[in-house]
């Protein structure tokens, strides 16, 4: 099994880079955790963090790499990943024009349950296609012909505890008091920076090539 490590080494790294970059997922992290707290921010990373797994088995079972043979189901989830996306930068965009009088009412009766929150990260995540080839990359890159199982399911599960514990951190980052006293004081910079980043984010999805 150490040897198993050693080779898994370079495609390890690649994996933890990709996932510490900002990006969709740790964006959602650090706007669910100044906005709403550290309960939000955390459902939200375990959210990400699920539909990373969901990915995970899908290349290990070689699903990923099947799905990736067929041009049309991966374009359609390319697209459902873009509008998903866009779609947070208009409730984005909605709230940064609301004062801020309105916004604490607003949030006070419109925050995300625990479900709502886990869903919303696991769908960032889920209609990510370039999750598919980050794992894709781990399977194939990290792993030597005819690895057992047992490679298999350590190189998952190391990869995935690396993941949550940099998801998580995120939360708790944002999430302290200075953070969200920032928040309450530049709430519309931040929210008209989050549409403007879901907007950007979705439409290089959206007119990106696989």
């Amino acid at each position: 099994m150490p040897e198993i490590l050693i080779y898994m080494w370079p495609a390890y790294v690649a994996y933890i880079i990709n996932v510490a970059s900002p990006g969709p997922a740790n964006f959602a992290i650090i706007g669910a955790s100044i906005s709403q707290g550290r309960r939000a921010g955390l459902i939200t990373a375990l959210g990400i963090g699920c539909g990373s797994f969901t990915w995970a088995c899908a290349a290990a079972l070689g699903l990923a790499a099947l799905l990736r043979n067929y041009a049309l189901a991966l374009e359609i989830l390319k697209i459902l990943g873009g509008l998903y996306l866009i779609y947070l930068a208009w409730k984005a965009y909605k709230s940064a024009r609301l004062p801020d009088a309105k916004a604490a009412i607003g949030n006070a009766r419109t925050d995300y349950t625990a479900g709502q929150l886990w869903l919303r990260g696991y769908m960032i995540h889920l209609t990510n296609p370039k999750a598919i080839f980050a794992w894709l990359a781990i399977i194939s890159l990290g792993l030597p012909e005819n690895a057992p199982v047992s490679a298999i399911v350590l190189i998952i599960a190391i990869c995935m505890t690396s993941s949550l514990t940099i998801f998580t951190t995120y939360a708790v980052i944002f999430s302290t008091s200075h953070a969200l006293r920032s928040y309450r004081s530049a709430r519309r910079w931040i929210e008209g920076t989050m549409a403007v980043f879901y907007s950007v984010a979705g439409f290089k999805l959206l007119t990106s090539r696989i």
